[in-house]
């Protein structure tokens, strides 16, 4: 006969296990123990634990006598005889240390799309609003990806386009495919290294802080500021 215990802080009971028994509540004191015989805690089902995975000996025959053999770690030491050359950009000789010194007026400006929107968003004039940011004489230049864009944006953009037209704006012919201004600016700011970039666009003002020595013209508090000059005479203290 199977019994049941009821265990408590102060007294044990013992009660008969029948088959018509029920427990319908039981107290948050009490706990309930299935035992097979009196005064063993054990229970019938066999506990059972995390089955490892039985793995082949090293020394069992049906194993090949090649993958018996330790495999021998590979050495980290290079050798010199598969030696990589790469071949690195020569670093231009008109930087000193992070500034460009092939820069000086009259200082060579190359203009984006948006720096001519925001230019007339804020009602200033483009060269003379760079002379007060340089204090010196600027010659402002386009290139015919720009123009493209400006032609493209349509009659919206009529004033931008004409402010483009200026005979003060150089043009820059491209010889590429496309109309996509970045990547033309980007191509040919790492060749020459004499332009500064005139945008007011974060993604490209990123791309072009990894290429050094060429300064970036923004706009900033209703006037143009510059960055990555030694002598950034316009820029606004911050």
């Amino acid at each position: 006969m199977k019994y049941y215990f009821f265990s408590c802080n102060l007294v044990t009971l013992a009660l008969p296990c029948y088959p018509h028994f029920r427990l319908l509540h039981v107290e948050s004191l009490l706990t309930i123990e299935p035992v097979t015989k009196m005064g063993k805690g054990k229970t019938k089902a066999a506990k059972t634990y995390a089955a490892m995975k039985r793995m082949i000996n090293l020394k069992d025959s049906r194993i090949k006598y090649e993958e018996r053999q330790k495999k021998k770690r590979k050495s980290k030491k290079p050798n010199p005889e598969n030696i990589t050359e790469r071949n690195l950009p020569q670093a231009s000789s008109a930087m000193f240390f992070k500034y460009n010194t092939q820069l000086g007026p009259p200082y060579h400006i190359i203009v984006d799309t948006n720096f001519i929107n925001f230019s007339i968003k804020n009602k200033l004039e483009i060269i003379q609003s760079m002379m007060d940011c340089l204090y010196a004489k600027c010659i402002p230049y386009i290139t015919d990806c720009v123009m493209g864009e400006l032609e493209k944006l349509g009659s919206k953009y009529r004033v931008a386009l004409r402010i483009a037209r200026d005979p003060r704006f150089k043009r820059l012919p491209c010889l590429h495919k496309g109309t996509y201004a970045d990547d033309c600016i980007v191509q040919r700011i790492t060749q020459h290294k004499c332009y500064i970039v005139a945008t007011c666009d974060k993604d490209l003002r990123r791309r072009i802080r990894k290429i050094p020595g060429v300064p970036i013209m923004y706009l900033q508090q209703h006037r143009y500021s510059i960055e990555r000059m030694p002598d950034a005479f316009g820029a606004p203290k911050t």
